[in-house]
């Protein structure tokens, strides 16, 4: 796996503008985001920058402006994210978070045999 740098909440929400509409401009990211957020540009611009310095986010010049595109993919940065979390909340052992989650979570019968297919493949 690509190593990912920690990505905050609030640089996932600018991620995700990336990977659904890559490649854009500051402004368009600026503009998508106005509507979910009350975020100003400058904070923006400011995400936008963290997010290249930390090579998640590439950037085209194009004139005066520059045009961003994701550097790692979303699968990536959700598998990162996940062991990261595992390891921080449950030491990395994996069963006592799916316990927790059985547990507290209500799940449609659709799901169940869902996760009853995945766990039938992994003990093949």
């Amino acid at each position: 796996m690509v190593n990912i740098p920690n990505i905050s909440d609030a640089e996932w929400v600018v991620m995700k503008i990336c990977w659904s509409s890559a490649p854009c401009s500051a402004n368009e990211i600026v503009k998508a985001l106005e509507q979910t957020t009350d975020w100003k540009p400058n904070t923006i611009k400011t995400l936008i920058g963290r997010l290249v310095r930390k090579g998640v986010l590439g950037f085209q010049e194009e004139g005066r402006s520059y045009s961003y595109y994701p550097l790692v993919t979303e699968e990536e940065c959700i598998k990162a994210e996940s062991k990261s979390f595992l390891t921080r909340v449950f030491g990395g052992a994996l069963k006592p978070m799916l316990v927790t989650f059985l547990k507290e979570e209500k799940l449609s019968q659709d799901e169940i045999e869902e996760l009853k297919q995945l766990l039938e493949k992994k003990e093949e």
